[in-house]
């Protein structure tokens, strides 16, 4: 590597890396300072700690700001002819100008903490870019938070100026507080949540590309801007073990058969629409009576994003005739769309007269609560539920053991009316 002299107390600083073509890139490396931050899990929501004196309140971490140039300048590795020695050295020379005079912007600006940031582009155009680039399951609610943030603008007098377009820079914590009043007042229980940590989503990746200079869902007070929900409150219906079994005995003419036996599926494993439909025949281990899953919804960004869960008889009942002689690439499940896999569900929910509003999801909360239910009568720790949902964190699978408490409230309630008379 070419040698660079450094002086102490350069910001920014020369540096330098090697490319795999064997040149060398230079660029410039700005050290902003220092700042504390709450540690957030992966939905963008602050981390709590669980036990001792801090138990409840948000951790914290120190950050230290930092952010690289490339200066689109190269040198030769190995100068070997004089050529390529006067080249390094004037490039080195035209380096540590450009570097000379990024110093002395950086000490004009004060802070700091603006370097070359794009704060004048568009945030609904970004926030397009953002859409057209994600390749993630949860595509369909990042499509749903660009929406509900324009509607808020456009429906809040205060804001109503930006509905046809806002800067990145114009979006404050002030803002961002009120859109989450917005989200809680228009949408129906968790749904607010999961809008909210898209959106984070989009604001987090902004910050990281220079777009926006600081994150407005923090506050002014360092806080985090959240939306907080009742997490142990199912807002969606649960199917109980006995409409279950209406379920199983009711057939009708014309029937999909596929997506009857992918929601049976999902109402024993807990899985979502979305996994089950790409389930394939190489995830099963017939030999183990074994099958394993990565979550679409967390895939990448989760340690607990692969599932393993036994094979039982029941699920093997509804993969069809000798599924361990099929291909492992075939499909278990051959599906129609959501749409109409939803129709179906539908029809036959109401024929097996349950009056409840039943969705593909609803498989999922069904299993969990039902599991939560088994643990809970057979001694076993909530953890077994966490490991066979594929949740992160404890407290999304505490939700389950909620119901079962509120379930208990209800039976109480229709005794003591039972009692009175």
């Amino acid at each position: 590597m070419a040698k660079i002299e450094k002086k102490r107390k350069q910001n920014p600083k020369l540096e330098q890396r090697l490319l795999l073509d064997g040149q060398i890139s230079l660029y410039l490396e700005y050290y902003l300072g220092r700042k504390s931050e709450p540690v957030l899990d992966e939905y963008g929501d602050p981390v709590l700690y669980e036990s001792g004196k801090m138990a409840g309140t948000p951790k914290y971490r120190v950050k230290h700001i930092r952010r690289k140039e490339n200066l689109n300048l190269y040198l030769v590795e190995k100068p070997r002819t004089p050529i390529d020695r006067q080249h390094n050295k004037e490039t080195l020379q035209l380096a540590e100008r450009i570097r000379y005079e990024r110093e002395q912007e950086l000490q004009e600006q004060g802070d700091g903490y603006k370097v070359r940031k794009k704060t004048t582009l568009d945030f609904f155009d970004y926030f397009q870019q953002y859409i057209d680039k994600y390749t993630k399951a949860d595509i369909k609610v990042i499509k749903m938070a660009f929406r509900r943030f324009k509607s808020f603008l456009s429906e809040t007098p205060e804001y109503k100026m930006y509905e046809n377009g806002i800067k990145a820079n114009q979006v404050d914590s002030e803002m961002i507080e009120a859109f989450t009043e917005y989200l809680q007042a228009t949408s129906r229980g968790y749904g607010a949540k999961s809008i909210y940590q898209r959106f984070k989503k989009v604001i987090r990746a902004a910050v990281a590309n220079d777009v926006m200079v600081k994150n407005p869902c923090i506050n002014k007070q360092g806080q985090p801007i959240s939306i907080m929900v009742d997490e142990g409150a199912i807002v969606k219906d649960v199917l109980s073990p006995d409409e279950i079994r209406r379920l199983i005995s009711t057939h009708y003419d014309g029937e999909n058969t596929a997506a009857r036996n992918a929601f049976l599926f999902s109402l024993n494993t807990g899985m979502r629409w979305c996994d089950v439909k790409d389930l394939t025949f190489g995830d099963f281990d017939f030999s183990n009576k074994i099958f394993s899953y990565n979550q679409n919804k967390t895939k990448g960004h989760s340690a607990k994003s692969v599932v393993t869960l036994p094979l039982t008889d029941a699920l093997l009942g509804l993969m069809g005739d000798e599924p361990e002689k099929r291909s492992k690439s075939d499909l278990v499940f051959d599906l129609p769309s959501h749409t109409m896999a939803l129709k179906m569900l539908r029809k036959w929910v109401q024929l097996a007269e349950i009056d409840k509003h039943v969705t593909f999801h609803c498989a999922r909360h069904s299993f969990g609560t039902n599991m939560a239910a088994t643990a809970a009568r057979q001694g076993l720790s909530i953890r077994v539920v966490q490991e066979m949902m594929g949740h992160s964190n404890l407290r999304y699978t505490e939700m389950y053991t909620r119901v079962l408490d509120d379930q208990k409230q209800a039976a109480m309630a229709e005794l003591s009316k039972i009692m009175e008379g």
